[in-house]
């Protein structure tokens, strides 16, 4: 899954999204344990691929917060 799709979904698809690739992830590595794998780079592009969805997550977390909290300006002395 590329970066701009990922950024087109919604929160909930996000979720769901990651919980695929979590799931798929868990069973390349077993059919690659059993020896059933035939592509093993498959495995990479699904650890790349949750990495994306956590950091799409990640930056919407911090967008929320920043927008929720006005900003703060400390000065010091």
């Amino acid at each position: 899954m590329k970066a701009k799709e990922i950024h087109a979904l919604g929160d909930q698809d996000l979720s769901k999204e990651l919980a695929n690739a979590r799931e798929e992830l868990f069973n390349l590595r077993f059919r690659l344990a059993t020896g059933q794998v035939d592509d093993t780079s498959k495995i990479s592009q699904v650890k790349k691929t949750i990495a994306r969805l956590l950091t799409e997550i990640r930056m919407r977390e911090i967008a929320a917060a920043r927008a929720a909290s006005p900003e703060e300006v400390s000065v010091h002395g």
